[in-house]
């Protein structure tokens, strides 16, 4: 039996294997599908895909699943979800885009329905755009990449986080009208989920207890985090702490207000108990963020 680990496909990785179209280990652009350092044998992503096929075929599998790909088709890939069996035809053409989730869901921060890309492409993987779409969506790719190539501008990460913010907009109105369109039928896990991250978007500020949140849906707080887990691959905890970081990550950058403003905003009991969970999970005190 092979104990081995699966190895993950990150953005680090990524650059040792293709190009220098890349911000840190935030992002990365392919302009070649050949070059995608995807695997032929099961790798954890530990980064977000987001690809458009612009001629001939792809092949792989996400969570053991096959998926194929034609020319307008867009493949979204969840950080967490494993990859494998990676085939491309010979004339197969396309871009990519290589984004840490973290970097994505700041991205999408001010975006109506935050969860409707992700929790969409969780079980779509892949769906095909218009031709109008197709455009737009290798418009804003030339842009970013030309912005990402310019390293002596003075505000490229800024400009490339509007210009995706843009683009990941446009992302979400071609979702919204697949799913106008699907007639795919939510297993109970997708349904609970789905539902679950509703509710968290709406009361994460002075909600924190799963408890609650399962009381709401009618479910034991061991079946939600049950469920939660097999989906997402996330714990209800580990999905609720995510949005609160995020909440004071864009309060403390994006915001005059004060740390004792934020700390009654987001329902803590103190000062000190914020700064203790911020360190916890982004790894500086909330000042020493506000500073950088």
């Amino acid at each position: 039996m092979n104990n081995r680990p699966i190895l993950e496909i990150t953005i680090p990785y990524a650059k040792n294997n293709y190009g220098n179209s890349f911000i840190g280990d935030e992002i990365l652009l392919c302009d070649e599908f050949s070059k995608v350092p995807l695997p032929t044998e099961p790798r954890r992503m530990g980064c977000a895909l987001l690809a458009l096929c612009l001629a001939g075929k792809a092949q792989y599998t996400v969570n053991t699943e096959t998926h194929q790909v034609k020319p307008n088709d867009v493949i979204i890939v969840s950080e967490g979800q494993v990859m494998g069996d990676y085939m491309l035809s010979p004339d197969c053409q396309g871009i990519a885009i290589m984004i840490t989730e973290r970097t994505l869901r700041e991205m999408m921060a001010g975006i109506k329905e935050l969860s409707t890309l992700f929790l969409f492409s969780r079980f779509h993987p892949v769906y095909n755009l218009q031709p109008k779409e197709v455009e737009d969506i290798k418009e804003y790719f030339q842009m970013i990449k030309r912005k990402v190539d310019e390293r002596d501008h003075l505000f490229r990460r800024e400009i490339v986080r509007l210009l995706m913010s843009a683009m990941i907009g446009d992302f979400c109105n071609a979702v919204a009208r697949s799913q106008k369109m699907d007639d795919h039928r939510q297993s109970r896990g997708e349904v609970i989920f789905a539902d679950f991250i509703r509710l968290v978007e709406k009361n994460f500020r002075h909600e924190r207890r799963v408890s609650w949140y399962s009381q709401q849906l009618g479910i034991t707080s061991k079946y939600l985090s049950e469920t939660v887990k097999s989906i997402s691959h996330r714990t209800p905890n580990e999905w609720i702490d995510n949005y609160v970081t995020l909440e004071m990550r864009v309060l403390l950058k994006n915001s005059a207000k004060t740390i004792k403003e934020i700390t009654a905003e987001l329902n803590f009991p103190n000062q000190s108990f914020l700064g203790k969970y911020f360190k916890e999970h982004v790894g500086l005190s909330p000042t020493e963020y506000r500073r950088r």
